[in-house]
């Protein structure tokens, strides 16, 4: 892509230094690339302008009357008959550099390569009398890959007529291509001393210096640019491109804003940089305003209909979405994926059930639309009807067995049934699509710690960290597995510790800290930080466990029994407690609160 956006104006750049020598095959020989004309600026011609005719391009009858008919036939685009008729033509003006050339070239932007280049073989710098010609032949050299023939040619041209300004674009581009870096910036300089009036070769001085980081200089051209060409669309590009990059947001916004007021108000793609810059800074409010202004151009158009209901859903304006939504699919009932975002919509409503009307009418118009599958697997999952849940999220691994997502959903899904070694199997099978997630390999220890598998438990937990050293609750978890278990006690420490650090919030990683400080015998801190974690975390049965062991150590045996109450009164089936309880000789433990109902178990750790 980068050719194409180094001579297309109308496509935007990036990663400009990348040669991609197919793609300019079809730029540079069908497109001349830049003419000066007295008094205007620069000019790209587009490809579909016709071919140029020199003056008397062949001199034989027969031959000039075959390469009019080819020349008629390139017009009306048909390449075949055109080749033929220069053929043709050649038969009767053998040593014609001229027609040579326009084989070459159609044979170039057929793609046929080799046999472009073969013409261009037969074709030598003497027999060429211009400087165009020359121009014309070290685009097709360049093209396919024979950069030093092409740098000859491009010379040759210079020499001839040192202010060509096609020459000077075309051997700077190329040498871009092939990160000659220093040689390419030498050409453009050159270039604005023979013509001092060269927007082009600002921009591409602009390209160098940015690819330099050095943005100052970067910015001097592209404004130069501008300044000598004030439509260039290229340069507002780039130049916004680097504000961005340098953090200044704001700057990239009013170049846009200056080149929609002063250049043109209906350029689309300047308006919608503006929404987006706009959204990033969370000024929805202007963001609008623009895609109020693209649809007044045109109200039909979807992307900006869609942008708009976004906007509406980031603002939280959700029932006007919706609205805005139904009203587009009211005139196209068939756009599946603004009805897979109504149903997005509608779930943040909490409006469960016209989200779930919303992907299931999408599956009746096409049953194999991946994405409301995936969607319906999902809500079941959140609003726990697992039946559903399975089918729609198996039936989206079959309609794509490459997303990885679905095989994660799935995975919990079994997780929550308790079918763990049905979790690991998905796990698995997702770790083969995205074997880099973390959270793959922290699901899949997890189901592994349900299967007693403690090795192969702590090789996903370990492997996770890896993958990302800040996974809170891997760390939790290993550290409080080490704990628990009593081994690795000084890398539970470690572990629980990260932990707390990057969440110090969260009452069950500093109950996970507490419990390691109790297992290396460092009661005093134990305590004390297992008295924090019940400042966050009020009502977990298994704090209040920890904190019994802890009160129990300490020979405090009335606070150990009172924690161990309130810890059976929240989770009555803890039958290893309980009985822990009456050997301790603390009697038979009243299983509930007065008129409360059991509370399930809520802790974010494995139980012991």
């Amino acid at each position: 892509m980068a050719w194409l956006n180094l001579i297309n104006p109308d496509v935007p750049h990036s990663s400009f230094m990348t040669p991609c020598w197919g793609r300019l095959a079809v730029i540079i020989l069908v497109v001349p690339m830049m003419i000066i004309s007295c008094g205007t600026a620069p000019q790209v011609p587009s490809q579909s302008e016709h071919p140029q005719i020199t003056v008397t391009p062949v001199t034989h009858p027969q031959a000039y009357y075959h390469f009019l008919r080819g020349y008629l036939a390139e017009i009306d685009q048909d390449s075949s008959l055109a080749l033929e008729e220069y053929r043709r033509s050649l038969q009767y003006d053998e040593d014609s550099a001229y027609l040579k050339i326009r084989i070459a070239r159609i044979h170039f932007a057929n793609g046929e390569l080799s046999a472009a280049v073969d013409v261009a073989d037969q074709i030598s710098i003497d027999q060429l009398t211009n400087s165009q010609d020359l121009i014309r032949l070290a685009k097709i050299y360049a093209g396919t890959g024979h950069s030093d023939r092409a740098l000859t040619l491009f010379d040759e041209a210079l020499q001839r007529e040192p202010d060509n300004v096609e020459a000077y674009i075309g051997k700077g581009v190329l040498l871009l291509s092939l990160k000659r870096l220093d040689e390419a910036e030498q050409v453009f300089e050159t270039a604005l001393k023979q013509v001092p009036y060269l927007p082009q070769s600002h921009y591409y001085l602009a390209q160098i210096a940015k690819e330099r980081k050095r943005n100052a200089e970067a910015e001097r051209h592209f404004l130069k640019a501008i300044e000598q060409k004030p439509d260039f669309e290229r340069a507002y590009r780039g130049l916004a491109g680097l504000y961005e990059e340098n953090g200044e947001p704001a700057k990239a916004i009013g170049l846009y804003e200056e080149f929609l007021q002063s250049v043109n108000p209906h350029h689309k793609e300047f308006r919608l940089q503006l929404v987006r810059l706009h959204i990033r800074d969370k000024s929805y409010d202007k963001a609008l305003d623009e895609l109020e202004l693209i649809l007044e151009d045109n109200p039909d158009d979807l992307s900006a209909q869609v942008r708009k209901a976004f906007i509406l859903g980031e603002m939280g304006n959700y029932q006007q979405a919706a609205e805005d939504l139904n009203h587009i699919l009211e005139t196209r009932p068939d756009e599946l994926r603004v009805r897979d975002f109504l149903g997005l919509v509608y779930e943040e409503m909490k409006d469960h059930d016209r989200a779930i009307q919303a992907y299931k009418k999408n599956l009746e118009i096409d049953p194999t639309f991946f994405d409301s599958t995936l969607h319906l697997g999902f809500l079941s999952y959140r609003l726990k009807n697992y039946d559903d849940a399975i089918y729609y999220l198996e039936q989206a691994i079959n309609l794509n067995p490459q997303r990885a997502e679905p095989y994660l959903l799935l995975g919990l899904t079994y997780m929550q049934t308790q079918q763990y070694q049905l979790a690991a199997t998905q796990f698995e099978a997702g770790i083969q699509q995205d074997p880099m997630n973390p959270d793959f390999h922290f699901n899949l220890g997890t189901a592994y710690d349900k299967l007693n598998r403690f090795d192969d438990f702590v090789r996903e937990m370990e492997q996770t960290l890896s993958l990302d050293p800040q996974h809170a609750d891997a760390l939790n978890y290993l550290g409080y597995s080490y704990a628990d278990r009593g081994v690795r006690i000084e890398q539970a420490l470690d572990l629980t510790q990260r932990a707390v650090q990057l969440r110090p919030e969260n009452g069950y990683y500093v109950d996970s800290l507490g419990w390691a400080l109790f297992k290396m015998g460092r009661l005093e801190e134990a305590l004390e930080t297992i008295q924090r974690a019940l400042t966050l975390v009020p009502d977990d049965p298994v704090i209040f466990e920890h904190l019994g062991e802890i009160y129990l150590k300490l020979e405090e045996r009335e606070k150990a029994k009172d924690a161990w109450s309130r810890s059976i009164k929240l989770d009555s089936s803890n039958e290893g407690l309980i009985k822990r309880f009456r050997e301790q000789g603390f009697g038979e433990p009243a299983q509930k609160d007065t008129g409360q109902p059991d509370l399930p178990k809520v802790s974010q750790k494995p139980t012991k």
